[in-house]
């Protein structure tokens, strides 16, 4: 894994010591998370890096961006990454489970974000594994943070004009759903991913609100050949990168 930054048109990010290093999945979800009911407050659950939250803070307004890390090194860089920004009087990361900070906080988000663990944890994982190999697994196992908790956490958590997205593989979202709608959580927008037009759809993002409505479907096609990237996905992401 590179240990240099990642340099975006507005800021930089660090990430030697985060298990989790920038992916496609969380600037896609940075780039397309809604932003049209002007969020006032934003808050980004299994932050890592500070991806996600960075760029809404370049995106928006918002005068408070918060962000969730249970890993401490993953924090610890997350602050870094946060305070060397042009954002950092926005931006603060706190260490912890989003259980504990849902059960602890008052505040309601207006932006709810999170680009979760989604890999369960096989069994008998050997504890001499190398360091990094098992901060990566704890980064994407669900059982450290199961997706009915997420749920349960957000629904608490987002103020009533407030928008949840997330990104998840597509297997896991109809299940996601059920489980949200159970939990007074609406669809209002879900976006298919695919790699390529002959590919399998492998990602979901998904909105959902407080308010019940009729969602909005959309399709998105990364590349039509390697490195030759489609004119929707750089339109969605031409903001951050660089070289885009």
């Amino acid at each position: 894994m590179s240990q240099k930054p990642f340099q975006f048109k507005q800021f930089k990010v660090h990430q030697d010591r985060c298990a989790m290093k920038i992916g496609t999945d969380g600037v896609l979800l940075g780039a397309w998370s809604s932003i049209e009911h002007d969020p006032q407050s934003i808050l980004d659950i299994g932050t890592g890096t500070g991806i996600v939250a960075l760029q809404l803070a370049q995106r928006s307004s918002a005068g408070t961006i918060d962000a969730i890390e249970i890993d401490e090194q993953a924090h610890e860089q997350c602050t870094h990454n946060f305070e060397y920004s042009s954002w950092a009087d926005r931006l603060f990361c706190y260490h912890g489970s989003v259980q504990e900070f849902a059960s602890e906080m008052e505040h309601k988000y207006d932006l709810i974000v999170s680009n979760p663990p989604f890999f369960k944890a096989p069994k008998g994982i050997d504890a001499q594994r190398e360091r990094t190999s098992q901060e990566r697994a704890l980064a994407r196992f669900t059982d450290i943070l199961p997706l009915k908790h997420l749920i349960v956490c957000a629904a608490h958590l987002l103020s009533q004009k407030g928008v949840f997205s997330i990104i998840l593989p597509y297997q896991e979202a109809d299940s996601f759903i059920e489980i949200a709608t159970q939990n007074k959580l609406f669809l209002s927008r879900i976006c298919s991913i695919r790699g390529t037009k002959t590919s399998k759809i492998k990602r979901c993002m998904l909105e959902f609100s407080l308010h019940q409505s009729i969602h909005k479907t959309q399709e998105l096609t990364i590349e039509i050949s390697r490195h030759n990237y489609t004119q929707e996905y750089k339109n969605l992401v031409r903001d951050f990168y660089v070289k885009m």
